[in-house]
């Protein structure tokens, strides 16, 4: 409703009960003493137990396509899944030879790893809309240790004339076993994740830091598909700079251009292009975007073959694909020390992407993505991929669109796919043979640009989060600079970093009341938050523990003003100067009172009755005084005690204020007086409130810093109390054994105005209790 276009008042209410300290709550909310898990055993025992509707879950659970397949709607999905999967499969055939060239693969290997780790995910995924198989991200990062193990200056073999060649056969086969082994570990890291419920990993890649990871990744795409637009042959780098050597390198090489290869490649990158953007303007009226890779890999073999491309003007072309599909066998498991490292970085950013993308899609279309159980499907997909030859796979940002646009409903549009691509592996293979090397490349290049469009999060960060900004350039540069592997754990580890300094430098504020309200704001923040005299309300941002403990304590008293260990030691020298100054009377008068024995002696021997009465009443005058000089220093009981807290520095405050009544003289006055004194010299603080209704937890070092506190702050009489605690935070208290009779749980209260109401109600602040009602209303 709107408020403006109605009479009615703004919404507000009434707040009438009792002030609630932490043992008031227990009592009015009867906080429970038991637990309601069952006994470890008990747990154990149900864990073991079997019964049907307990198989029948956890099967579903494990594999979902039990759980929807036989509920699958043909009405409804069937024509959409249809569509879908025919318009997905006929982008798997130029996509998955491309990124195969990435992997520096033969393109059959990217057609296999289009095939079967699809249908593996149909079966144990949960998205019903993302396209497994090749990505580009996933391909350079396989590349990079496929050529890093397999170089080829490992198979140059001499020819008959004394020149070098490389043995492509025997190169390509090796790198295959690694493509393959590497898979088969990046899987089974995968199904350990999964297994141990270890979904909650992906929350430590940070949207900006996997935006930013892909977009460096894009940059080493796209520098990798330049030598075959220019048809050049850079030399093959490795390690951090790689990249930068490798662009270096193809601009030595740009004299040597194949001017016929760059013009296959303009006209391919020229008229993907401009189809891709008719597909982008008209989406909402095309029935089915226009397949244009499809069409311009059918056209440029066509013309490669009848014009004869690869003898006449030297352009490299995929080559020999064979036909059918191969035995399954297990890779090599030697190669898995030398690829472990990889792998886990491969199954990390494999699952970021994949969940990522999964559930957006799930957000958008109102289902769940169980994120464990996609790391399971993810690492099966790559488990049984490896037995057949294929390469590590992850969800594809730009088939998945296609996918969802075009009306897919179920991962069935996932199967109609790869019966595409198993036709073309079986049958239309090698039709393929003389499609050139650059259109490929041009294919590659295109589906980076939004990647690319990831660079406009840059000025949108600088604008909204700059610590975010940060994370996205640290792991852009380190992923340039450093390479895919090196450059995810350094992103990962600042990424951290960041974490660790925000908590380490929160903010810190001294709360005002809202007039007429039970609200309370950063006095900084708020012009009408005004601070209540005498007492001293302060929060943290976030929560404390063992980074930010001694910040929390330096902070607190910056911003109330009181230096705690100044005003221990002052008040330490002041106990001393007294303690010296008593004992100093008390040896006075006691020499005083001998003089006064020794004169009554003397006198009583010396002078006749007479003079002795009247020599006998001097004495008793002085033995008065001499007791009144020795029971002086001793305090009464409705003296005031001397507040240290209030003398923030003595020397200072009796200049500046004009409060130089000496020490006696605060002995001597009462509770009152003292409150007088405090209020002229305007130091009128007598209580501080610790707002932690920001505190998750606690740990040892916090507990400790708390009970310091209140014993420090407590040394001078100050009064410190807790508010706003969580349930959670009162138990680990209880069990770090922070309660006391010093600090008892009547100084723990449910909110910061509960706190306020019962300092305010306590003796000698009846002036105050006027200024703050107990009904509020907001």
């Amino acid at each position: 409703m709107d408020v403006e276009n109605t009479d009615c008042p703004a919404a507000e209410y009434l707040v009438k009960r009792k002030v609630l300290d932490e043992l008031r709550l227990d009592e009015v909310a009867k906080r429970k003493t038991w637990s309601n898990k069952p006994p470890l055993g008990e747990q154990v025992k149900e864990s073991l137990r079997c019964s049907v509707p307990k198989l029948k879950h956890t099967v579903l659970r494990w594999v979902p396509v039990f759980g929807w397949l036989p509920q699958y709607n043909f009405r409804e999905n069937a024509i959409g899944d249809l569509i879908s999967g025919c318009s997905v499969g006929i982008m798997h055939l130029p996509q998955g030879m491309a990124y195969a060239l990435l992997a520096s693969l033969p393109p059959v290997f990217g057609l296999y790893t289009s095939l079967y780790p699809v249908l593996v995910y149909f079966i144990f995924g949960t998205s019903r809309h993302i396209s497994i198989g090749t990505f580009a991200v996933i391909s350079i990062m396989i590349g990079s240790v496929t050529e890093r193990l397999a170089p080829d200056s490992n198979f140059v073999v001499n020819g008959t004339n004394g020149t070098g060649s490389v043995n492509t056969a025997a190169r390509d086969e090796y790198r295959v076993q690694i493509a393959c082994s590497l898979t088969l570990l990046t899987g089974i890291f995968q199904i350990l994740l999964g297994v141990v419920r270890f979904g909650f990993v992906v929350t430590y890649l940070s949207e900006p830091l996997v935006r930013g990871y892909t977009t460096g990744s894009a940059c080493h795409v796209c520098i990798s598909q330049l030598k075959y637009l220019f048809g050049i042959r850079p030399a093959r780098f490795t390690g951090p700079l790689s990249l930068i050597y490798t662009l270096v390198d193809i601009c030595r090489l740009l004299p040597e251009t194949v001017v016929p290869e760059l013009v296959v490649s303009i006209l391919a990158l020229f008229v993907l292009i401009v189809v891709k953007e008719i597909n982008a303007c008209y989406r909402q009226k095309l029935f089915l975007p226009i397949p244009i890779e499809l069409f311009v890999v059918v056209v440029a073999t066509i013309i490669s073959h009848f014009c004869g491309l690869r003898d006449t003007y030297n352009i490299s072309v995929v080559g020999e694909i064979p036909s059918g599909v191969k035995a399954p066998q297990v890779p090599d498991a030697s190669l898995f020390s030398k690829t472990i490292g990889d792998a886990f970085a491969v199954a990390i950013v494999g699952y970021a992407i994949n969940i990522s993308l999964g559930k957006t899609f799930a957000l958008k279309h109102g289902y769940k993505v169980d994120s464990n159980q996609e790391l399971v499907a993810l690492g099966l997909s790559n488990t049984v991929g490896s037995l057949f030859q294929c390469y590590s796979v992850t969800s594809s940002l730009s088939r998945s669109l296609v996918q969802e646009s075009t009306g897919g409903k179920t991962q069935l549009a996932g199967v109609i796919s790869s019966v595409i691509v198993l036709i073309t592996v079986l049958k239309l293979g090698p039709l393929f043979e003389n499609l050139p090397k650059a259109v490929l490349s041009t294919i590659v290049l295109v589906n980076l640009k939004g990647m690319f469009k990831q660079f406009m999060d840059v000025p949108m960060l600088w604008k909204s989060n700059k610590a975010d900004l940060l994370v996205w350039l640290v792991t852009f540069i380190s992923t340039i600079l450093l390479n895919l592997d090196l450059g995810l754990a350094v992103s990962i580890g600042f990424a951290m970093l960041t974490v660790i300094f925000r908590t380490q430098l929160p903010s810190y504020s001294i709360l005002g009341n809202i007039p007429g309200t039970d609200l309370y704001l950063d006095t900084d923040t708020y012009m009408e938050a005004k601070e209540i005299p005498g007492i001293k309300i302060f929060r943290s941002s976030t929560t404390i523990y063992y980074t930010n403990a001694e910040m929390y304590l330096e902070a607190l008293q910056e911003k109330t003003g009181i230096e705690i260990g100044k005003l221990l030691t002052e008040k330490k020298k002041r106990d001393e100067k007294l303690k010296r100054k008593q004992e100093k009377e008390k040896k006075k008068a006691k020499n005083e009172a001998k003089k006064q024995k020794a004169a009554v002696s003397h006198l009583s021997t010396g002078m006749t009755e007479g003079k002795f009465s009247a020599g006998l009443k001097e004495p008793n005058q002085q033995n008065s005084v001499a007791l009144y000089l020795s029971e002086k220093p001793r305090e009464s009981p409705d003296e005031g005690q001397a507040n240290w807290a209030y003398q923030h520095d003595m020397a200072d405050s009796e200049s500046d204020t004009g409060c130089d009544d000496g020490d006696d003289s605060i002995t001597r006055e009462s509770q009152h007086g003292v409150e007088e004194k405090r209020r002229t010299c305007g130091l009128t603080t007598h209580s501080i409130i610790l707002d932690i209704s920001t505190t998750s937890f606690v740990d040892t070092v916090a507990v400790k810093t708390l009970k310091n506190i209140f014993r420090d702050f407590g040394e001078i009489d100050l009064d410190i109390y807790l508010a706003g605690c969580q349930a959670c935070v009162v138990a680990q208290l209880e069990a770090a054994s922070f309660f006391s009779e010093t600090i008892p749980k009547s100084k723990l209260f449910v909110s910061v105005h509960d706190a306020v109401l019962q300092i305010l109600h306590q003796p000698g602040h009846p002036d105050l209790v006027l200024d703050m009602p107990c009904t509020t209303q907001m």
